[in-house]
């Protein structure tokens, strides 16, 4: 297994918003071996939290395969099998769809990828800079694309919430991935789209950039909550920094390949 030249200060913070009656909004934490993820339930269906949490249980299971490959491909199959369960599911309780968006975040050596289905997002914050690392499947986001409607619109187009993609919906799972070399100093936020919804990307980068990591998430999820808090809201931040050297250490760190057996 390749040795990660950093370790993950990190924190998460859920909140079932000033509307909702209930959290359909699951996560996962695991940054021994690299993985974290965030599971919105989809809203107007009955089963969302059930969905979310089935999704978080799969990913739970997940190996922590030797290779960034191999790990990818894990990761991968957890969510087919997830897709699959919700499907079963969604027939045993006599209804048409039990579904869930999802974001991950893997980080092996000084790489990352991230892997995704729907509206949940992954941001970047390096430098003083964020970027979005995600593209929501969306509606909203598919008129954005084609020129149809602004980026300014789509804050209060009508659709904005329907997702185009998601675990659950579809016989076999429609997922993206990207993935790119992660440095010292990089934060990551994984966040549901109740965050977004109330808080702008200026505005994540500002909080992110003068808040420790530990702080971050519920710093996140406070603002959005002071902001109406109009859906379920989870954050998940994840901050890179320096790993205490060892003996066995190597001098040189290669970033591994996450489509080829590396």
């Amino acid at each position: 297994m390749d040795k990660m030249n950093m370790v993950f200060e990190t924190s998460v913070a859920t909140h079932q918003g000033c509307v909702r009656a209930a959290n359909e909004d699951s996560y996962l934490m695991r940054p021994g071996t690299g993985l974290w993820a965030v599971s919105d339930g989809m809203g107007g269906h009955q089963a969302g939290s059930i969905a979310s949490a089935l999704v978080v249980e799969e990913l739970g299971h997940v190996n922590d395969f030797g290779t960034a490959s191999g790990f990818l491909a894990e990761c991968t199959r957890g969510l087919v099998a997830a897709n699959a369960r919700l499907r079963d599911r969604a027939h045993a309780m006599h209804l048409d769809m039990i579904g869930a968006t999802v974001v991950l975040l893997l980080i092996r050596a000084n790489a990352y990828a991230c892997i995704w289905s729907g509206d949940s997002r992954v941001y970047r914050v390096r430098g003083g800079e964020i970027a979005q690392l995600t593209r929501d499947h969306s509606e909203v986001e598919e008129l954005v694309s084609r020129g149809v409607i602004t980026r300014e619109e789509a804050k209060s187009w009508p659709r904005r919430n329907v997702v185009t993609r998601a675990i659950g919906v579809s016989d076999e799972p429609e997922l993206e991935i990207v993935d790119g070399l992660a440095e010292l100093g990089d934060t990551f936020v994984l966040c549901s789209d109740g965050l977004t919804l109330h808080v702008a990307d200026e505005e994540i980068r500002d909080l992110v950039v003068r808040t420790e990591a530990r702080e971050v998430s519920d710093a996140l999820v406070k603002l959005a909550l002071e902001r109406g808090g109009r859906d379920n809201v989870t954050v998940v931040a994840v901050r890179c920094v320096p790993r205490e050297p060892t003996v066995t250490d190597h001098v040189r760190v290669v970033a591994p390949n996450w489509t080829a057996g590396a």
